[in-house]
């Protein structure tokens, strides 16, 4: 009568980056875009016609398929929507991870990817990163039932070269490859157009961090139309109907300006840049950065002494109290003022 709650006692939830409530406050802990989304957004919501809302939404995403399979050049049946690409990926580890095998992820990655092993009671395998936080693509191309590689990787940052990626796909023909793409709008080749050469690949992308709308729950998954088909099969099982109405509009809306996600994307890379080059000033070791953050060390500054320190002065970043990392702050890029502040809150500091 017990026996069902064995896996589930076993299992250590995700825990996300802290949300508070201060309106004075600098939010930097959980890769969110500092600049509100496109005006194009803005017009949908003035517009909305909420008598619509009484209808359920609709599943074929076809305004929003348009403008994506147009811009990434590929067909109508190869790419799926779920309510953010925490929904994809989940119902991705579902439809393809079912081999005895362990699936293969770094140890230092999204920290998801081991609750979904645990929750699903799939076998799984952290592959070590090396001493520079980086993959090493040999690892990669053991007996395996699947490979999980974030790109660029969180919370390092680190970006594996386009070539890399494809040279693990390619020795894992009979495993289906995930690269959970994020981040690649901040730095870096995206791997859709490989899905055309690869049956074995699976891209995923998100509207939450550089078209700035984590709020409305919006992921994709691109591959070719027979691992879509799958992952439709398994989706519909649960719930024909994860995307509102609304967000599907405002998606579609975002999509279609990709000027403004370049300014922001532009002033992101640019922040970063000169948060790195002022960290390096006060002694401060920053891995090399292609996403919306920067994962960084100072010898002679206890990293959560740090994180607390801020905190306390209402700048919210995030640390990690795991082997290998726990010297280490994750910042995310916010504005140009709001890093400045960072910066001088941490001369404070010292």
């Amino acid at each position: 009568m017990q026996k069902w709650k064995e896996n589930i006692r076993s299992i250590e939830p995700y825990i996300p980056g802290e949300q508070p409530q201060f309106s004075d406050m600098i939010k930097l802990n959980t890769n969110e875009c500092p600049y509100p989304p496109s005006p194009m957004v803005e017009k949908v919501l003035k517009e909305c016609n909420y008598s619509n809302l009484r209808l359920y939404p609709s599943f074929t995403f076809k305004p929003l398929k348009e403008v994506l399979c147009k811009t990434y050049n590929i067909a109508e049946n190869e790419i799926f929507f779920g309510n953010g690409s925490d929904e994809v990926l989940a119902l991705a580890f579902m439809t393809f991870f079912n081999s005895k095998k362990p699936i293969l992820f770094p140890d230092i990655t999204y920290s998801f990817y081991d609750v979904w092993c645990n929750l699903y009671q799939i076998p799984f395998e952290r592959i070590p990163l090396n001493e520079k936080f980086e993959f090493n693509i040999e690892d990669y191309k053991r007996e395996n039932g699947g490979i999980v590689i974030t790109n660029p990787n969180a919370p390092t940052g680190i970006y594996m070269e386009l070539e890399s990626v494809e040279e693990i796909v390619k020795a894992n023909p009979d495993s289906i490859v995930i690269v959970d793409e994020a981040y690649i709008d901040f730095g870096g080749t995206s791997a859709i157009d490989l899905i055309h050469k690869y049956e074995n690949l699976v891209v995923v992308q998100t509207y939450s961090k550089s078209r700035a709308l984590a709020g409305i729950r919006m992921g994709y998954a691109m591959a070719n139309s027979y691992l879509i088909d799958a992952m439709k099969a398994v989706k519909n099982s649960f719930n024909s109907y994860t995307i509102t109405t609304l967000s599907q509009d405002i998606a579609t809306a975002s999509a279609k300006d990709s000027q403004y996600l370049k300014e922001c994307t532009d002033k992101i890379k640019n922040s970063r840049k000169w948060t790195v080059d002022e960290l390096d000033k006060l002694g401060f070791e920053t891995l090399p950065s292609s996403a919306n953050f920067i994962f960084t060390t100072n010898k002679n500054i206890d990293a959560k002494d740090l994180f607390e320190y801020l905190k306390e002065h209402r700048i919210f970043v995030r640390y990690f109290n795991k082997p290998r990392i726990n010297q280490y702050l994750r910042i995310t890029i916010g504005t140009q003022e709001q890093m400045e502040a960072l910066v001088e809150a941490i001369k404070e500091y010292k």
